[in-house]
């Protein structure tokens, strides 16, 4: 991967990262479901006017935006509002990385290295000591929701791998014009209570902001710039950056809500990052100390 593009996607992941913290801050004052159907919502109008359709089939474009944004997001925000802190939703929704990469072998006949396998199970310790130490700050309900929703994130990405090189910003566009309205339904017979105007004209402009920062940076910017690296990339490549998200998770849900940073998130964080490094470069660094 080209440098530019690496740091490409350290960008977009840590915008992810923070993301998580500023989820927590909108489920403060309005319900998952209904959250999501906004920030869609926001993604749609006004700028559908001016988009043109992307250049792929409908049905491949409405598969992307029902699993990629509405349900993905349904799930994910939902397993948040359950009890699961921020900092470790970050952490176990980066399972997306497994599932994607299993759904690239088993549809897209990608094959991935030994140093990529190794890599994923390393990761994937670190994810298995957050389950282990589940408790007082994620519920297991909570837990198994964004376990579901990291599965339909690689799904997504496997509907955007097929898609191929479109434009990406049109199709962020016109994917979360197809989200929103199921979501809202959705929200409607799920969260009624959730549905007056004493608690829309209360929102506060924190949360105003939370959702601007979901509808720009998150979504607009950070899933068009993820598509376009995914369309030029294999999987294995791309996928295990949103390793990095945990890194920046935790940081942001350290400083701004004051979470808690256990030594066993510390060491589930190592094992992320180190499996991370071990899919990028054990292969590079396994020929340099190769003897001639």
């Amino acid at each position: 991967m080209r440098l530019h593009h690496m740091a490409l996607a350290i960008l977009v992941v840590a915008i992810w990262g923070v993301n998580f913290v500023v989820i927590k801050v909108g489920l403060k004052e309005i319900p998952p479901i209904l959250l999501c159907a906004l920030r869609f919502f926001l993604c749609t109008f006004p700028a559908i006017f001016f988009i043109k359709r992307p250049a792929a089939p409908l049905r491949m474009v409405v598969g992307f935006g029902l699993v990629m944004f509405a349900l993905q997001f349904a799930l994910l925000f939902s397993g948040m509002y359950a009890g699961t802190t921020a900092g470790l939703a970050s952490l176990v929704l980066q399972m997306q990385v497994f599932f994607t990469v299993l759904l690239a072998v088993l549809f897209l006949a990608e094959k991935p290295s030994i140093w990529q396998i190794a890599g994923a199970l390393v990761s994937f310790s670190g994810i298995g000591l957050v389950a282990s130490n589940s408790g007082g700050e994620i519920s297991v309900y909570g837990l198994m929701l964004i376990i579901a929703a990291a599965a339909t994130w690689g799904v997504g990405s496997l509907i955007s791998k097929k898609l191929g090189k479109v434009d990406m910003f049109a199709l962020v566009v016109w994917a979360s014009l197809v989200a929103w309205p199921p979501l809202l339904v959705l929200s409607f017979f799920l969260e009624q209570n959730s549905w007056n105007a004493e608690i829309i004209s209360h929102i506060s402009w924190l949360t105003v902001g939370a959702i601007g920062y979901m509808v720009y940076p998150v979504t607009l910017l950070g899933f068009a710039a993820w598509s376009w690296l995914l369309s030029r990339y294999p999987a294995a490549t791309v996928a295990p950056f949103t390793l990095l998200v945990p890194i920046f998770g935790f940081a942001a849900s350290t400083l701004a809500l004051r979470e808690p940073l256990f030594d066993w998130k510390i060491n589930a964080a190592a094992l992320v990052i180190a499996g991370l490094c071990i899919n990028l470069f054990g292969a590079r660094i396994a020929v340099r100390i190769r003897p001639a």
